[in-house]
């Protein structure tokens, strides 16, 4: 499809030949009705518990998503099914756009980068911290020693290869850039995220996956120093930031997929994250 020359002979045989331009509608609803019943039903996992319920985790990707750093997502339409016989985009984004991995390499020179993140550590048991409570009144708010072991307490021990994952409730501010940021008069950041004595109490006593967080930042935004950024990555586990529907899966139970495309030489990239129970 991306060959030269065929958006012209796509809407020369439109024209010429009069083909009928098929709407997703139609295709939906008619001959395709087998594969949309695919698409819908879940795959038989072998070996393993029917599962019930899902959650995406993952914000729509879209343009002018807040970043903490560089330009946001810009599109443009290609060629249209009306004009051109199909439909395209160009999208610009820097890899830490959107719902995205944080791989090692992203702050480790020599870390692994996104296509050697093994398949293993892209299907794994989630918990989730819930600090949202805190930090409604204190946007510096971030997950403590005290949080993993009362979430423990309450929950069980966090299992070996888990993705343990902060919710802050900061996703309803997505949709307003500034908002999400939370700048002061100074441009420092505030919005929540992982403290580091947390971070290195996961890294030494819990065998994890990695962490993930609802906010810009692995990091509380006022941070200038990225401790935890660094510590995570440095022990070479991955981070995930922008994740959506926290609050809509169980604390402990849930299996998270992390779907990163495997960036050549990528320091991390959108990714699709589910969740499974």
């Amino acid at each position: 499809m991306c060959v030269p020359g065929t958006v012209q002979r796509v809407r020369e045989r439109v024209e010429n030949e009069g083909l009928p331009i098929i709407s997703r509608r139609a295709v939906l609803g008619g001959g395709a009705a087998a594969v949309a019943a695919a698409a819908v039903l879940p795959l038989p996992a072998v070996g393993a518990p029917r599962r019930t319920r899902r959650r995406d985790l993952t914000h729509v990707f879209r343009a002018g998503f807040p970043v903490y750093a560089f330009d946001p997502p810009a599109r443009r339409t290609l060629v249209t099914v009306e004009n051109d016989g199909f439909y395209s985009q160009e999208w610009t984004f820097g890899e830490h756009s959107g719902t995205h991995m944080d791989a090692p390499g992203h702050f480790i020179g020599d870390g692994r980068r996104t296509p050697e993140i093994r398949l293993r550590e892209l299907v794994v048991p989630i918990v989730v911290i819930d600090i949202s409570e805190r930090a409604q009144g204190n946007p510096d708010a971030h997950v403590r020693i005290a949080d993993l072991r009362a979430f423990e307490r309450r929950h069980g021990r966090i299992p070996d290869g888990a993705l343990v994952a902060m919710y802050s409730g900061w996703e309803t501010r997505v949709d307003d850039p500034a908002a999400y940021r939370n700048a002061d008069a100074e441009g420092i950041f505030h919005f929540p995220g992982f403290g580091i004595a947390a971070a290195e109490w996961l890294l030494e006593r819990r065998a994890i996956a990695g962490v993930g967080v609802d906010t810009l930042s692995l990091d509380v935004g006022r941070s200038q120093t990225f401790d935890v950024h660094l510590a995570v990555l440095g022990a070479d586990r991955y981070g995930l930031e922008n994740l959506a529907n926290l609050s809509r899966i169980p604390p402990r139970g849930a299996t998270a997929f992390v779907g990163v495309v495997p960036w050549e030489e990528g320091s991390g990239g959108p990714a699709r994250v589910a969740a499974f129970w």
